[in-house]
């Protein structure tokens, strides 16, 4: 396992660090399972794991506790918070109410008295920059956090909330967690080089494209991944989003072949090369899943290489645009755009 500094506050974290999205409901994972798979990965060198309030509405982060239980100290742990949980009209969002108690209730379900990074999990155009970072600095003065950062930010408010905390003299986001693989490479246009200006942490989710790049996903073969159930759209070889994927995959796989690697080693080096990012989020759904990732562990990928990844797909090419989460909101409801 290699280790890289998260951004610029001189703690030491895995290049592939667990994501607990799957643990529970949403990927069918009992709690014997999740433990085996935290045991798994803290064994192999993983020392991150991240999970969020929103996933299963709190059943991941109580899994993680129960599986961390007498080795909290061991770990960089992180959790989630802002996505909608239940009804509630105000149990979401970045104000101070809700983050005060989304925090609370995220602790008591992993079971500790602090989290080391607590994140935004999506921008909240409805709260202001000074709301939410004047109560994640208290939540840090207070000792439940030891960081914050944010999640699918779009570029423009990363650099906004900085100058924010810069003039108001708040605490500011030491990382930022975007969406990162071969076949969405938008943010290297964008996003990558404003946290490379400001120093974050980037650690990247779907790194294997939603399944895309997992080798479950082969033309003439048919597709039984439990995201394309969830998600059908995002598979349907009909939609030319969707065939360009499938193309890129077929050219993609020869090159892993001729590099002597699986597709998983080459997706997992691919954005563990590019110098602004510190660790590739992986979600695997049972020991198997991990076993097969952990094999990117010391994966290095020569120049050759990834120079036949840019003839695929080029640099900063997002194959399947409308599945991008930091579009501005404005370009997605009329409203916002329209006077």
């Amino acid at each position: 396992m290699q280790y890289r500094t998260l951004g610029r506050t001189g703690v030491q974290v895995s290049t592939l660090a667990l994501g607990a999205m799957n643990f529970g409901a949403i990927g069918r994972t009992t709690q014997d399972e999740v433990t085996a798979i935290v045991d798994a990965a803290l064994e192999a060198g993983v020392n991150l794991i991240d999970t969020a309030d929103f996933y299963g509405e709190g059943e991941s982060e109580e899994m993680v506790g129960k599986a961390i239980a007498g080795r909290r100290d061991d770990l960089v742990l992180a959790t989630k918070a802002t996505m909608p949980i239940g009804e509630e009209r105000n149990h979401r969002g970045s104000s101070r109410r809700w983050l005060y108690k989304a925090l609370d209730d995220s602790l008591r379900r992993l079971g500790v008295d602090h989290v080391d990074l607590f994140q935004i999990h999506r921008w909240d155009p409805t709260t202001t920059d000074e709301e939410t970072l004047s109560a994640l600095t208290d939540l840090q003065r207070a000792g439940k956090i030891r960081y914050f950062g944010s999640s699918t930010f779009p570029a423009y408010r990363i650099v906004q909330a900085q100058w924010a905390a810069r003039e108001l003299r708040l605490g500011r986001y030491v990382t930022e967690q975007p969406s990162y693989s071969i076949l969405q490479r938008g943010i290297e246009s964008h996003v990558l080089p404003v946290t490379q200006e400001y120093g974050l942490g980037v650690l990247v989710w779907s790194p294997l494209a939603s399944g895309w790049l997992s080798g479950a996903v082969r033309k003439g073969q048919e597709v039984t991944t439990s995201r394309s159930k969830v998600l059908p759209e995002r598979f349907d070889l009909s939609i030319p989003s969707n065939q360009a994927r499938s193309e890129a995959v077929e050219r993609l796989a020869e090159v892993a072949d001729q590099a002597g690697l699986t597709l998983i080693q080459l997706a997992l080096g691919f954005v563990n090369a590019h110098p602004a990012v510190t660790a590739a989020l992986i979600g695997p759904r049972t020991p198997e899943h991990l076993h097969s990732q952990l094999a990117a562990a010391d994966t290095v990928l020569s120049a050759d290489v990834l120079d036949a990844i840019d003839e695929i797909v080029a640099p900063g090419t997002d194959l399947a645009p409308q599945e991008k989460f930091d579009t501005p909101p404005a370009l997605l409801d009329a409203s916002l755009r329209r006077r």
